[in-house]
């Protein structure tokens, strides 16, 4: 049984912010979920005028193999708690 809640989504950390300067309202995110090992995924929205992308990336005990952008990092930093 504990080791199914240590598995399950135990940290999140969100980070909106505004990648572009002709698009306002902060409607781009970085979301990561986290587990209690801080493993798990984080993803992002890019908002645009023309649309949106989403993207997500594995984490591994707080690291990616991919490359993070700083919301990305802000966003698992603030699951840990140390943001």
């Amino acid at each position: 049984m504990w080791k199914i809640a240590l598995k399950s989504v135990q940290k999140v950390g969100v980070v909106r912010f505004n990648p572009f300067k002709d698009t306002g309202g902060d409607q781009s995110f970085a979301i990561a979920l986290l587990d209690a090992s801080d493993s798990g995924l984080v993803i992002s929205s890019l908002y645009t005028r023309d649309g949106v992308r989403v993207f997500s990336k594995a984490i591994e005990k707080g690291k990616s193999k991919y490359q993070l952008s700083e919301e990305e990092k802000q966003a698992i930093e603030k699951a840990k708690g140390k943001k």
